[in-house]
């Protein structure tokens, strides 16, 4: 019994320690000062949402080129499920990303996103596995996050790893019929260090 207990209390912990790793202002200014021509500089956010929105641990993200921070090319919300081996983050999309643009920096306008402004994106839930002082993810398997891009249909492979002050991630989409590389990053992973952390905002 005892032993069962201290199993259950480690995955809960794995839980709350990626979301507290997980809840920041990342920027990859490093990367993106030594090697201008090949990566540009961005901030990824992951701004906690309250407990309500999800019964559980959420996150709205926001990703932005650091000169034009009030519009992001990418915004996502993410629920976090433990498992038991793994953490479950489901993705989802907003109805009208435009409207909530900044919300990873202005809680006034985070409060006003609600579950029914969200579609979720079947597929494209990302699964972490906890491996020593680093957290591991991709997303689940089976190649069916589709993406289209070019005109052209690809499957999303994305691969990531979180520790407490960075997070690393490549993104690529693949041609569903060739397997080949269509978009993403063609020079390896962008690498983020942590700016800010958020984490006494996580609802624990």
């Amino acid at each position: 019994m005892t032993t069962s207990l201290s199993n259950n209390q480690s995955k809960v912990s794995d839980l709350i320690t990626l979301a507290q790793w997980m809840a920041g202002d990342f920027s990859n200014q490093k990367q993106a000062f030594a090697n201008p021509q090949l990566f540009a500089h961005i901030h990824i956010f992951f701004r906690p949402l309250p407990f309500d929105f999800f019964s559980g641990i959420g996150f709205y993200s926001e990703q932005v080129y650091d000169y034009d921070l009030w519009s992001p090319y990418r915004q996502g919300v993410h629920r976090l499920i433990d498992k038991g081996e793994y953490i479950y983050i489901e993705n989802y999309s907003l109805n009208d990303p435009v409207m909530y643009a900044g919300a990873a920096r202005e809680l006034d306008i985070l409060k006003t996103i609600t579950p029914d402004c969200l579609e979720r994106r079947y597929h494209c839930s990302m699964v972490f596995k906890r491996e020593g002082e680093m957290f591991r993810g991709s997303v689940e398997p089976g190649n069916r996050c589709l993406i289209e891009r070019h005109g052209c249909p690809t499957y999303l492979v994305s691969d990531v790893e979180v520790t407490e002050q960075t997070w690393t991630s490549l993104d690529k989409g693949m041609d569903i019929n060739t397997h080949q590389q269509v978009w993403g990053s063609e020079f390896g992973a962008f690498k983020f260090e942590k700016q800010e952390s958020f984490a006494d905002e996580i609802p624990v």
